[in-house]
């Protein structure tokens, strides 16, 4: 297959001050939970990306000095020589593949708590460190001396950058994690010397610092700057008019302008709350600034929509973090004329929950990342069969379909069968919900792969008992059946189930999902689950005109989206609805006027009244198929949540592993199942 001369212009070299980009695929730098700790899994991963042709691949943001500790995240670290050979080894695997290498340098200024260095933090003013846990630490406003000294640590680390080889060695000023922005911005700068005050003083420290990096390293490499258009906080912050001043001002003096917004949960919106190019307004009047390469992001996936972004001069290349990470081969794809072969990102944001939980990168979509080095594993190669098998697969949810396909691509003949009218399983029930329209995606393109292997068959409405599988003959079964929500109330809180009143409704998410709705105009939904879907269902009721009320033990609403960066903006669509939200009670006994619940800190009862509860506390697999054909004595495995329940990203990761490991040297229990990178003891 060839290309469409459509996307011609979007493999067109581009220069970056002494440098040049094959194309104009660049992957900005974006956090991944590895850092200075999986070094080897971390230049692996990048080294993917390179092959898969983005033309430049950045790191994520690096402290430059101890100062600027973000403990207990896990980012690389630059603060001295003897960090060089962990960032020279990233930069290499990312030069095989003929991509330039890009370094994020950062100073967190007020953000970096410095827990690990235990220095005291230093932001433009005296202040509180901004921390998810609230660190009872103060930074303290940066004198002359420190000023200077800044120069000097930025100067030195960038001299290291070069050293490691990279070619693009950034100056951050995005996010509101780097302290460049936090001089810029009125919000966290109220000095009165000539770094505060006027718009020309508030930029002085960025405009020395792009300065000083130019001459230590401008010479070969490549100085861009990114920074945050936008802080959402009206004129008490940065607004886009003032940042495109402060980029007039200094229009020509870096190499790329690298665009973003702040903070971090508006630049990396879900695709529950925004679409495709949703950065668009607050980026478009930069390229009329600079004659410089200015670079955006927007979850773009379509390459219709990046050549429009392009040709209507909004930027000049097409930036990317999650859709890298959903498919390190999207460009190559394009190239090579295989549009429906790119595996796009859901923007579910279960990537950013690595860097939030410090645990190695990983994807809904794309299984393979963070396991290319651990693992061996990649996103569009698998090892060929050694031997003839034919697999049953019952079920055709996430992990039955990732197995399958993966199955598939290994050799195997395939026959996938599920009891269901659609593919897709809990996907293609889910994906009908409010905003999660885009998660479809997991079984479109699994399907689309699926159909194009004449080895793997797939049946719908083929409800199978262990009897009727054992009879079609398969050399291996795998049960891929899911789980159903459980209606008992036992969840994260209450562990065991409570007593149900015969008389009350109770629905489940299950339920809602299949069509079924409250009996009255009111209900009570009990969120023990703490993810999406008890906001996503108060969303879906309220819009049908009966009127919720949310309880939960946590004290806010989807308290586990801190991680994907949605729980303010899910929380504050519930009081915009007019949810009322009830935080930090138990579910003890559910009566037949309605749940009764117990404060979590006092004990003291409260009692709910409504027709209907709907119970969203955890679920429970569908495994009797399994046990049956397990006792049965049957070549049978479980996996996804058939094994144990989670969420979708573990459910397409099942499928692959399984794939991976079908017919492998079984591991001993007594190995660990992937490589680690052990830490040399000092002498």
């Amino acid at each position: 297959m060839t290309r469409d001369p459509r996307y011609d212009i979007l493999f067109e070299p581009i220069r970056i001050g002494p440098v040049t980009a094959r194309n104009r695929f660049y992957q900005v730098p974006h956090c991944n939970g590895m850092g200075y700790r999986d070094a080897s899994a971390l230049a692996a991963m990048r080294g993917m990306k390179a092959e898969g042709g983005w033309a430049v691949v950045c790191t994520e943001m690096v402290e430059v000095h101890s100062g600027s500790d973000v403990a207990p995240y896990v980012e690389l670290r630059n603060w001295d020589d003897q960090d060089i050979p962990t960032l020279a080894r990233i930069a290499d695997r990312i030069h095989e593949h003929k991509s330039l290498a890009g370094i994020e340098l950062c100073h967190s200024g007020y953000t970096a708590a410095n827990l690990y260095s235990r220095e005291t933090p230093m932001a433009p003013m005296a202040m509180n460190v901004s921390t998810y846990h609230f660190d009872p630490v103060h930074a303290r406003a940066m004198d002359k001396d420190d000023i200077s000294n800044l120069r000097k640590i930025h100067r030195a680390a960038a001299l290291r950058g070069k050293k490691a080889g990279y070619d693009l060695i950034y100056v951050y000023a995005g996010h509101g994690l780097g302290i460049f922005q936090q001089f810029l911005s009125r919000a966290t700068n109220d000095r009165i010397d000539e770094y505060g005050g006027s718009l020309a003083n508030r930029a002085r420290l960025l405009r020395e610092v792009i300065e000083d990096t130019k001459d230590a390293v401008g010479d070969t490499c490549a100085v861009p700057v990114r920074i945050a258009m936008s802080e959402f906080l009206g004129a008490d912050g940065l607004e886009p008019n003032e940042v495109e001043d402060a980029i007039g001002m200094m229009a020509e003096l870096p190499d790329l302008w690298d665009l973003s917004l702040a903070a971090w949960p508006k630049d990396s919106q879900t695709s529950r709350f925004s679409e495709e190019g949703f950065q668009e307004p607050y980026i478009k009047g930069v390229k009329k600034l600079t004659t410089k390469p200015v670079v955006g992001v927007g979850r773009y996936t379509s390459p219709d929509t990046m050549v429009r972004v392009i040709r209507q001069g909004i930027m000049d290349m097409i930036g990317a973090a999650r859709p890298s990470i959903a498919d390190p081969y999207l460009p190559k794809k394009i190239e090579e004329g295989r549009i429906d072969d790119i595996r796009e990102c859901i923007g579910c944001n279960i990537c950013v929950t690595g860097d939030y939980t410090k645990t190695p990168l990983r994807c809904t979509q794309n299984p393979s990342m963070g396991e290319e080095w651990r693992k061996g594993w990649h996103p569009e190669r698998i090892r060929q069969k050694e031997k003839d098998a034919q697999i049953l697969i019952i079920g055709a949810g996430p992990a039955g379909l990732e197995a399958g396909r993966a199955l598939g691509q290994r050799g195997y003949q395939v026959t996938i069968a599920d009891a269901a009218r659609e593919a897709g399983g809990r996907v293609a029930l889910e994906c009908r919900l409010p905003g999660l329209a885009a998660w479809g995606r997991v079984r479109d393109w699994r399907l689309l792969q699926i159909g194009k292997m004449p080895n793997v068959n797939l049946y719908l409405e083929s409800e199978l008992t262990a009897d009727t599988a054992l009879e079609f003959g398969a050399d291996h079964i795998v049960c891929a059946t899911g789980a159903r929500w459980r209606r008992d109330g036992a969840g994260h809180h209450q562990y065991l189930p409570v007593p149900v009143a015969a008389a009350i409704e109770v629905l489940t998410p299950d339920d809602l999902m299949s069509g079924m709705r409250p009996r009255g105009k009111e209900a009570v939904i009990f969120d023990d689950d703490h993810y999406y879907m008890a906001s996503v269902l108060c969303e879906l009721l309220v819009k049908e005109g009966i009127t919720v009320t949310y309880v939960t033990p946590a004290s806010v609403a989807a308290a586990y989206t801190v991680n994907t960066m949605e729980q303010k903006i899910i929380q504050a669509r519930l009081l915009d609805i007019g949810v009322k939200i009830i935080a930090g009670q138990a579910l003890s006994a559910i009566e037949a006027s309605g749940p009764v619940t117990s404060c979590i800190y006092t004990g003291k009862e409260e009692r709910h009244e409504t027709a209907s509860l709907v119970l969203v506390t955890s679920r429970k697999a569908d495994d009797a198929l399994y046990q049956g054909l397990k006792q049965m004595g049957a070549p049978v495995t479980a996996i996804g949540d058939a094994w144990a329940p989670a969420a979708i990203a573990h459910a397409v990761y099942a499928g692959r592993r399984f794939a991976e490991e079908f017919e492998a040297k079984p591991t001993d229990v007594l190995e660990v199942p992937f490589r680690r990178e052990m830490i040399a003891l000092s002498v």
